[in-house]
């Protein structure tokens, strides 16, 4: 009988260790169904903003339907495969902070990559070189009508070279400056350093698909008062300020410039403008300027990074024509290195939407002069200094709570936050050819993921 209790009583030690043993973190985790719970930490949820922090800590994990510790959840990290370091998860192969829970960011692995409604347009096709206008279709917000070189002919740039006042044929400068509509390529790789400030005429388009094109440590791009242009697929980056000298705007006129700033891309006076797959980084001023009342313009899947000023719309807090400036600001990474000014503006109205911010030094979108601005759809991560967790900087300290400044939809990461002013509606109102849909903020990593100049190859898609 004492045999037979015994051996009943070892039964049920052991029935109760498979138990306890099913039920381990380390078990389940392996297994991959413990993602969404706390690993045995004891956490506390807020009712808002939905956060669950961990007792006795400041420390904050995140919260949907169930609580997850990021300092021991293996399985955090989804698709990737590999294991995130606290406070992080891991989306599209790449480390992000996140106040959330991790299934909110982690897509279906996809058979073929994400692609915005832009790129959705042409990167598919495997013939796009054999049409390379079909680009122009493409562009969506105010610059939707920036039709470049649609209507005109193939000009390719056989030759690197410059001559500021008597360009050569095969040149960039030569076929920039023409009267006449062209679509400007690019027969191989190439850096231009250009003598001084290159200027665009109407009608242009700058495609530097199938090859790598740098303009690099000199004057850059100016596009002064001209309209229908469009500059995609190049690198525009350690530009210099250009010294006053003579320069030719058109076959039949050379003029005097006074010199140029520094900037990458200086738009002035000027309308239906697309900016669109270009890498922008270390000038000497800023990346791009929208200035003196230009307007019907798109920045898109740009790669901006290692710079302080990045962006100004807006001439000064004098200029009042600048209130017909209309300006959409989508798909671009703003990457890391950058300072301020993602962008800054004043007088007229910025759709800022469905872009990636990592971590600015003093804040991503300031502004003066009552400008109106929405950010839809982005993706914000702030900074670990506790100092610059705010997106929004108002150059002024008092009377700005009337201007409209709106988030709708954006996604904030690591203690961002945007301060909101204003009432009204502030919806950019784009015509039906101009309007598009916002992804939601969750896919920003991926539909960014490409932005910049992409690796085209002729006879395949980008």
């Amino acid at each position: 009988m004492k045999s037979l209790k015994t051996l009943f009583l070892l039964a049920m030690l052991m029935a109760l260790g498979i138990s306890l043993s099913a039920i381990s973190p380390g078990n389940e985790e392996a297994k991959g169904t413990k993602r969404f719970l706390s690993n045995g930490v004891v956490l506390t949820c807020d009712k808002y903003p939905k956060v669950c922090h961990i007792k006795g800590s400041a420390g904050s994990d995140c919260c949907m339907n169930k609580c997850v510790n990021l300092s021991t959840d293996g399985s955090n990290c989804g698709k990737c495969g590999k294991k995130c370091s606290f406070g992080k998860m891991c989306c599209q192969d790449k480390y992000h902070n996140t106040p959330q829970a991790v299934s909110k960011y982690i897509p279906k692995s996809p058979k073929k990559p994400f692609l915005n409604v832009i790129d959705s347009c042409w990167r598919a096709r495997p013939n796009w070189a054999l049409n390379r206008q079909a680009l122009a279709d493409c562009a969506i917000g105010f610059g939707k009508d920036a039709t470049g070189g649609k209507y005109g002919a193939i000009y390719r740039v056989t030759d690197p070279s410059d001559d500021p006042a008597n360009p050569k044929p095969g040149t960039l400068r030569y076929g920039a400056i023409q009267t006449e509509p062209l679509w400007i390529v690019f027969d191989r790789d190439m850096a231009i350093t250009l003598e001084n400030e290159l200027i665009v005429n109407s009608y242009k388009t700058i495609d530097g698909r199938g090859a790598k094109v740098e303009i690099v440590d000199g004057p850059c791009i100016t596009i002064q008062g001209v309209s229908y242009v469009i500059i995609h697929g190049i690198s525009i980056h350690d530009c210099k300020p250009a010294k006053p000298g003579l320069v030719r705007s058109t076959p039949q006129h050379v003029g005097h410039r006074q010199g140029s700033d520094g900037d990458a891309i200086s738009i002035f006076s000027s309308s239906n403008i697309w900016i669109d797959h270009c890498f922008l980084a270390r000038c000497t001023d800023g990346l791009i300027d929208v200035i003196h009342a230009s307007t019907a313009i798109t920045i898109s899947n740009n790669y901006f990074t290692q710079h302080d000023k990045v962006m100004l719309l807006g001439h000064n807090d004098e200029y009042t024509a600048d209130k017909i400036m209309r300006v959409t600001i989508a798909f671009n990474q703003f990457a890391s290195g950058l300072t301020e000014r993602m962008p800054r503006v004043r007088f007229g109205y910025a759709h800022v939407v469905n872009n990636k911010y990592d971590e600015w030094k003093m804040y991503a979108i300031g502004g003066s002069a009552n400008p109106t601005i929405l950010s839809e759809g982005n993706f914000y991560v702030a900074p670990n200094d506790p100092n610059a967790k705010q997106i929004t900087k108002r150059e002024v300290k008092e009377n700005w709570k009337s201007w409209k400044w709106r988030s709708s939809k954006d996604l904030f990461l690591n203690g961002a936050y945007f301060v909101p002013s204003g009432f009204g509606s502030c919806a950019p109102n784009y015509s039906p050819i101009q309007s598009f849909t916002a992804a939601p903020a969750y896919m920003v990593p991926a539909i960014t993921l490409n932005a910049g100049p992409t690796n085209c190859f002729v006879g395949r898609p980008c």
